[in-house]
């Protein structure tokens, strides 16, 4: 089966993304920009540097604002000049651990940044399909082994999880009262742990491997038991772009979505960490180094029966080959290759491959 995102559909559509310097803001607006809509970015300068945004040459290729979420006025005023048709909203402090050590910002910044964008849409006449991009950290974690579904209740636990829980709920809120007789469709996607070329992030694992075998050395793992649903960057980014077009042309697609990997998939991080090795080579190895910390949820994944029954949506890559084409991505920077090329070479792989 070719892919369900309709590249045709995207040309020329005006999108207005929140967090577009980020990891996977980087990886949507290059896929946007080859299918040629018309798209404008705001968000904070890329969190990282070296980082996907600037290695990916996207300032070239879309127009961006460099500004905060939490400013109303300046957030108000580039919408109003995007006048969009299709909203992604992306932007968030995205980092558990950071959320500890200022939860205060963590909640500006995932819950006000929320109401900030879904006020603009709503006193907007262009939109015609919203969605907000949320996380599977947002449900009450039981550590069941079973996975969640949407209809579970959301209550995450740290306050990057509890923040985002909460820009879920204001999304239903704005839904229900604002929308209900409008022709906008609504929608949140909550996805798991993304792995991809151009992570740069602090505390995530497979930025971690990378820092460590360019260095030679042992990559550090500080919790191996903890099974997280782990998928390659294109697999939510085109079930993202499935969703706003799907509802885009039938509002009876709109709700709340869990995009996430099958069950074989869902591995532990020291697992992970044994398929990068092996996929690195270079005798890459990693060493267990847990030392408590600040709670996480030890068993997290989720049950994507709803989106794969209403789009006949699947994942496309094993993590197998998830953490193959992150290294080649990787390799290919550190060679000094040409980023763009990989990029698109690895979108275009995706796009041609059929679901599993």
């Amino acid at each position: 089966m070719e892919s369900l995102v309709d590249a045709s559909f995207w040309k020329g559509k005006k999108v207005f993304i929140t967090g577009h310097t980020g990891f996977k803001g980087s990886w949507m607006c290059r896929v946007l920009s080859n299918f040629g809509a018309q798209v404008a970015g705001y968000s904070l300068p890329a969190p990282t540097d070296p980082n996907l945004y600037g290695l990916a040459g996207l300032a070239d290729k879309i127009t961006g604002t460099l500004a905060d979420i939490r400013d109303f006025e300046k957030l108000t005023a580039s919408f109003d000049e995007a006048k969009p048709e299709i909203v992604i909203h992306m932007a968030a402090q995205p980092i558990v651990r950071d959320s500890y050590n200022d939860p205060r910002y963590t909640y500006e910044t995932n819950v006000m940044g929320t109401v900030n964008l879904l006020e603009c849409v709503r006193l907007s006449n262009s939109v015609i399909s919203f969605l907000n991009v949320t996380t599977d950290k947002v449900y009450k974690n039981n550590e069941w082994e079973w996975g969640y579904r949407e209809t579970d209740p959301l209550d995450g636990y740290d306050p990057y999880s509890n923040s985002k829980s909460c820009s879920e709920l204001v999304t239903h809120s704005y839904k229900r009262s604002f929308f209900a007789d409008r022709d906008v469709a609504i929608s949140t996607a909550r996805a798991g742990n993304v792995i991809g070329g151009g992570d740069f992030a602090n505390d995530r694992i497979i930025p971690d491997c990378i820092r460590a075998v360019q260095k030679n050395g042992p990559i550090i793992v500080r919790n191996p038991h903890s099974t997280r649903p782990y998928q390659h960057v294109l697999e939510p980014v085109m079930a993202y772009l499935m969703i706003a077009e799907k509802q885009y042309k039938d509002t009876k697609f709109a709700g709340y979505y869990n995009v996430g990997p099958d069950d074989c998939d869902c591995v532990t991080t020291g697992k992970l960490a044994d398929i990068f090795c092996s996929a690195w080579g270079n005798d890459a190895r990693w060493e267990n180094k847990w030392n408590g910390g600040p709670h996480e949820a030890a068993f997290l994944k989720l049950d994507c029966s709803k989106i794969k029954s209403t789009f006949g949506w699947s994942p496309k890559w094993h993590i197998s080959e998830a953490v193959e084409k992150t290294c080649e991505w990787t390799k290919t920077w550190l060679n000094g290759g040409n980023i763009p090329m990989i990029m698109d070479k690895q979108i275009e792989e995706y796009m041609r491959g059929g679901q599993r």
